[in-house]
């Protein structure tokens, strides 16, 4: 993909979403595949199955989904469209934000925010900052394969998030 407007997908919610997991924008493998997370060396499958105890990349990528919808879990991203060459989070420019409040106050059951990375972090929280009353909020280490923490590192912080679900 070159250096066009790429645009997220829509979100992956319903009413009994616990935790929202915030990703900044999809990377050219998931625009592609029209998946999230579908990069085949992006942590972030794995990461969600250890955390809910499932294999999840053994699942098709609408059981995944559903798989996370029966556990409480939703998925968007911060950046709703932006100019960006590449997968990078770096390179993303022109940013046009998700409207997050909304998506929030649609959501009852909402009790945790987790951002995937500092760019999602860094750009949800400042769009989070008009609400009255968040939800308890998580940032953790991208699941991308560009960053270069180790594996065991980036689960331990992801583990957090059981607390959300409980």
């Amino acid at each position: 993909m070159n250096d066009t407007a790429k645009s997220c997908f829509p979100p992956v919610v319903n009413p009994q979403t616990r935790l929202l997991i915030l990703g900044s924008l999809p990377g050219d493998a998931s625009l592609q595949a029209v998946q999230y997370y579908a990069h085949p060396r992006n942590q972030f499958w794995r990461l969600l199955g250890e955390l809910l105890g499932c294999d999840l990349l053994a699942l098709d990528y609408p059981a995944r989904l559903a798989a996370l919808q029966q556990h409480g879990i939703g998925l968007w991203d911060v950046v709703a469209q932006a100019q960006r060459q590449g997968s990078l989070d770096a390179a993303i420019r022109g940013i046009s934000p998700n409207d997050l409040p909304a998506l929030c106050a649609s959501l009852p059951a909402l009790r945790a925010i987790a951002f995937n990375g500092s760019t999602a972090a860094a750009i949800g929280r400042k769009q989070l900052a008009v609400m009255s009353k968040l939800p308890t909020l998580f940032d953790l280490p991208s699941s991308s394969p560009a960053y270069t923490l180790s594996y065991p590192a980036k689960l331990t912080q992801w583990l957090a998030l059981r607390a959300a679900l409980a």
